[in-house]
C-alpha cells in the first residue's frame, strides 16, 4: 500500500426530487457544495437518487400480467433515467470539478442503444471526467422488473489519489464472490450505496468492514410518501412495509467501527475523516488477500472482466 495523506469523506443521505431529473441534478449540485464546505475530498450519494428509488410501486404488474397504466408510469421512469455519458454527467463531472472532489453518485441510466435501463454507480474525479460506472449485477426481486442485469465487465477498484476506491450496490454486498472480486483488488475505501434501512443491512457493512479491512462508506436515501409527486401517492400503501425509508447513511472503519452514523428519519451529510494507516493496523491479524488467503486452495476467475 502506497502512504496516503489522511482525507475527510462524506456520505450524503437525501431524498430525490422524484421521478424528475433536472431538479434532483439541481439537489445534488447544492449537497456536494454543502459537503465540500466540510472539506469532503470523497462524496458519496445514494443508489439511483436519479430520479428516485421507486419504492412501493408496481408498475403494473402481475405474474402474466401488465397493464397500459404501468406501461406509463415505466416510460415516465424511463424519461427520467440519464444516457451516460450525456448531458447529466456533463453536469456531473462539472460539480465535481466544482467541489474538487471525487463524487460518486447512483443513477438510473438507459442504455443509447437498447433503451434497457441498469441501476448504475458513476464515478467523477475532482478534475471533471466521468472516470468509470459500475452496472448493477443482480437486481432484487421485483427491481427486475425496471433494471437489467450489469455483465461484471466493471467490477473494478480505481486506483486514485485517495487510495483504492471502488464498491458494490445494494444486495450485490450479499454476493460473497463480488466482494471477493474487489478485495483481490486490494479496495481500501469501500463504497455501498443503498435502499435497505433495515438492522440487518447495518450488520452486512459491518461485517464488510471487518472482512475486507477497509472502511465502508454506506449511503441510502431517506424518503417518504410526502416525497411522491401527487398523483403517484394514490398508487402506493399507506402500510407499506418499506415506507419510510428511514436511510441508516454510516461509516465504518477497518476495524468495524462505527465513525458516523447510522443517521436515521432525515436527510443530512455525515463526515469523517479517513486514515489509511486504520488498515494497516486492522490488517495485522487479518488479510483476506495476503497472509490469512489460501490461494492453494481457492481460486476467483471472472468470467467478464476485461
Amino acid at each position: 500500500m502506497n502512504t496516503f495523506n489522511p482525507f475527510f469523506a462524506s456520505v450524503v443521505q437525501a431524498a430525490p426530487v422524484f421521478f424528475d431529473k433536472k431538479q434532483t441534478l439541481e439537489k445534488i449540485q447544492t449537497l456536494a457544495i454543502q459537503a465540500s464546505g466540510e472539506k469532503a475530498s470523497l462524496i458519496l450519494f445514494p443508489e439511483v437518487l436519479i430520479p428516485g428509488y421507486p419504492r412501493g410501486l408496481i408498475f403494473g404488474t402481475t405474474v402474466g400480467g401488465r397493464t397500459q397504466e404501468g406501461r406509463d408510469l415505466f416510460l415516465r421512469y424511463w424519461e427520467n433515467a440519464i444516457e451516460v455519458p450525456g448531458p447529466e454527467t456533463d453536469l456531473l463531472a462539472r460539480t465535481a470539478k466544482q467541489v474538487k472532489a471525487l463524487l460518486v453518485v447512483g443513477v438510473t441510466e438507459k442504455d443509447k442503444i437498447s433503451d434497457t435501463l441498469y441501476c448504475t454507480l458513476l464515478y467523477f474525479s475532482p478534475e471533471g471526467t466521468l472516470l468509470h460506472k459500475h452496472r448493477k449485477l443482480k437486481p432484487t426481486a421485483a427491481e427486475r422488473i425496471l433494471w437489467g442485469e450489469g455483465d461484471g465487465s466493471d467490477l473494478t477498484v480505481l486506483d486514485t489519489p485517495l487510495g483504492k476506491v471502488g464498491g458494490l450496490i445494494c444486495w450485490e454486498n450479499y454476493m460473497p464472490l463480488a466482494r471477493t472480486a474487489l478485495y483481490q483488488q486490494g479496495i481500501e475505501i469501500y463504497l455501498a450505496p443503498t435502499a435497505d434501512c433495515r438492522g440487518t443491512w447495518q450488520s452486512t457493512l459491518e461485517h464488510i468492514a471487518c472482512e475486507g479491512r477497509c472502511f465502508v462508506l454506506g449511503c441510502n436515501q431517506y424518503l417518504n410518501r410526502d416525497h411522491y409527486p401527487e398523483d403517484l401517492k394514490s398508487l402506493v400503501s399507506e402500510n407499506h412495509p418499506s415506507l419510510p425509508s428511514s436511510g441508516g447513511s454510516c461509516i465504518i472503519s477497518p476495524l468495524g467501527k462505527r465513525l458516523a452514523g447510522p443517521l436515521y428519519d432525515k436527510e443530512g451529510i455525515l463526515t469523517v475523516e479517513i486514515d489509511h494507516r486504520e488498515i494497516i493496523r486492522a490488517k495485522m491479524d487479518f488479510d483476506p488477500i495476503g497472509h490469512y488467503a489460501r490461494p492453494d486452495v481457492f481460486e476467483l476467475h471472472i468470467k467478464s472482466k476485461k
